[in-house]
């Protein structure tokens, strides 16, 4: 069997973006159970409620549904455990610094595999307030009407 390669989408976290100024970016391998990866195979996880934290140099991520395998035994595992993620030292260190400025915190982005590894993309944000969020909404909305206006007037 052809070894797995490129990135394939699990689960991406979409509400993030519009709830928090993304600041930084970072990839990280998860340690996960057996089970948790051939249920992750299957395409399924969700990352709406998930979280980081940083305890004793060591980044957890809470949070994260990804379901009991259903060909499982009593090897199963629990669906929203803690799980360990893996970063090098000092990004973790850069992380930790960080998050203890007021109004940071470290949210997952999208869960994939790459190369057959599962990958979790994390990032620094800073929370949006209400005012924030809907200036970006009517941004948004104003850069589509500028590209149908000239779409329109190109046509004619």
């Amino acid at each position: 069997m052809p070894k797995e390669t490129g990135r394939k989408v699990i689960a991406s976290n979409r509400k993030a973006r519009h709830d928090y100024t993304i600041e930084d970016v970072f990839e990280a391998g998860i340690v996960l159970s057996g089970t948790e990866v051939k249920a992750l195979r299957m395409g399924r996880a969700s990352l709406i409620d998930g979280f980081c934290e940083i305890d004793g140099h060591e980044i957890w991520m809470h949070g994260v549904h990804i379901p009991e395998y259903s060909q499982g035994s009593w090897t199963n595992h629990g669906p929203r455990r803690k799980r360990k993620l893996l970063l090098h030292r000092d990004e973790i260190d850069r992380l930790e610094s960080k998050t203890r400025e007021k109004g940071q915190t470290i949210v997952p982005l999208s869960l994939y595999f790459l190369d057959g590894r599962a990958k979790v993309e994390i990032a620094l944000a800073r929370g949006k307030r209400e005012y924030d969020k809907r200036q970006a909404l009517r941004e948004r909305q104003d850069n589509m009407e500028a590209v149908k206006a000239i779409r329109e007037k190109r046509d004619r």
